[in-house]
């Protein structure tokens, strides 16, 4: 793992959150004690929900760990380095390939959802302004 590069734990610790988080907490920093001693500090009211995942039945604990799973996806997405990302995919083109069959699955159901979209226009059932 190496040194850290940071001189104060708390900093880590505040920009692992900054970078993590869409919204950070405005009162978030860093300090060190006249001890030595690095502390981070934040907002003390918090009003965080805690689920009951452990009276959730199986359909309602996929969704939530859905969430999660989108979530965590989402961190990673925001702290990625590029030659890390790089060094983990490696050589071949598996990546590049998945991201084209995305990329051409996204296009043709846009254009899906478009025609959709102007045909619930036409019928009525969508109100537009259109512009000429």
């Amino acid at each position: 793992m190496g040194k850290s590069l940071f001189q104060n734990h708390g900093e880590r610790v505040v920009v692992g959150q900054r970078l993590m988080q869409a919204a950070s907490d405005l009162f978030l920093g860093w300090m060190t004690a006249r001890s030595g001693r690095c502390f981070y500090i934040r907002q003390l009211n918090d009003v965080k929900v805690k689920p009951l995942v452990e009276v959730y039945d199986s359909p309602t604990l996929t969704v939530y760990a859905e969430f999660c799973g989108c979530v965590l996806a989402r961190a990673h997405a925001r702290t990625g380095h590029p030659s890390q990302i790089s060094g983990y995919l490696g050589s071949g083109d598996r990546f590049d390939q998945a991201i084209a069959d995305f990329a051409e699955a996204y296009a043709v159901q846009n254009e899906r959802d478009y025609r959709k979209f102007v045909r619930a226009v036409r019928q009525g059932r969508l109100g537009a302004i259109v512009e000429r």
